[in-house]
């Protein structure tokens, strides 16, 4: 049994939740928590209950998404020689491209 361990808003939370996932899947749910800022506990609840994942603004925060912008303008130019674009990739784009754009415009 987990030890109980008591959240921010006065909630017990000691009930513990796992699934399994492939390497690919693994490698993308951290790559989205990580750019993010939340912790992946409040990251995977938030995208199960389907709420709408805020992300956390900070120096950091902004860091991280410039050098992920980087390494997929990197990714897009070795496409556009070779024409190999995996799906993974894809939603990684869209995932940041999204991100960006929010917070951009505030």
């Amino acid at each position: 049994m987990s030890n109980r361990a008591l959240d921010k808003k006065g909630r017990w939370r000691y009930i513990t939740v796992s699934f399994r996932a492939s390497r690919e899947e693994s490698e993308a749910i951290n790559e989205a928590v990580h750019l993010s800022g939340l912790t992946k506990q409040d990251y995977i609840i938030n995208k199960l209950l389907n709420r709408e994942v805020i992300v956390a603004k900070s120096p950091r925060t902004y860091v991280l998404l410039k050098d992920k912008m980087d390494d997929i303008i990197h990714q897009l130019k070795r496409i556009k020689s070779s024409g190999d674009c995996s799906e993974e990739f894809l939603e990684t784009i869209k995932y940041v491209s999204n991100i960006y754009t929010k917070t951009k415009g505030e």
